[in-house]
């Protein structure tokens, strides 16, 4: 049987499927993006900014590779993910760091709770970015910013073509050799290509109630960084 979610990102299938990689998922990931994803959570972490002092909600955080850089310059950081797989791993690796299971359409938190919300690479995988980023605004103080990472839109056409040539034929052949679940990878490079582009995210995240919407292209816009206030 296959363990792969399909693009209508039912949430336990979701969950099910990242249980089943989540010991390799970060090795992967580095693997799968040709090594940038810490040059990409450099940016992040510049762009939050944080601080002692600061508390900080990381949806979608996986084992916590996003949060740790977080918490390592001082701010309170809670560690939220659907798949209790991915958590366990992350309890592992981090067990400084606090992680809890929970649905991004449905956070655990009241109102106006976090200095600062974020989700890198998760956002893609909820069943509805829409009522996710709502979510996040809800519990993200007054005067607050939400920033997020997520594989994007090539801006250069000739180089986008590459790319999604690279994601539909490339990744899943690489996947198949080295991860137990290449059907996982074969998701991702769907999701992808079915993902908004840069502008249309903005707008989605208008539609959420953030406000002074901006984001920056990482990779020739293999990635974007959206940032939004409260």
């Amino acid at each position: 049987m296959s363990n792969a979610a399909d693009l209508n990102k039912d949430p336990e299938e979701v969950a099910s499927m990242f249980d089943g990689v989540a010991k390799r998922y970060d090795f992967l990931n580095d693997l799968l993006s040709l090594g940038r994803t810490k040059a990409w959570r450099k940016v992040v972490t510049s762009i939050i900014d944080p601080k002692p002092g600061m508390k900080i909600l990381d949806i979608a955080a996986g084992t916590g590779s996003s949060s740790r850089p977080l918490a390592d310059k001082g701010a309170e950081v809670i560690c939220l993910d659907f798949s209790e797989g991915m958590l366990a791993s992350g309890r592992k690796r981090n067990p400084d760091l606090t992680f809890i299971q929970g649905d991004a359409l449905k956070l655990p938190f009241p109102d106006q709770e976090f200095d600062v919300t974020t989700i890198s690479f998760g956002l893609r995988n909820t069943h509805d970015a829409g009522a996710a980023l709502a979510e996040a605004h809800r519990v993200t103080k007054s005067g607050g910013k939400i920033v997020i990472a997520e594989f994007s839109h090539p801006t250069n056409p000739i180089f986008r073509v590459i790319y999604m040539r690279y994601l539909m034929r490339a990744l899943p052949v690489i996947a198949k050799k080295v991860a137990s679940n290449p059907e996982a990878y074969i998701y991702l490079a769907e999701s992808i290509q079915a993902w908004p582009n840069q502008q249309r995210l903005a707008t989605i995240m208008e539609g959420a109630g953030w406000s002074r919407i901006a984001w920056q292209n990482l990779t020739f816009g293999i990635v974007a960084v959206h940032i939004g206030q409260r």
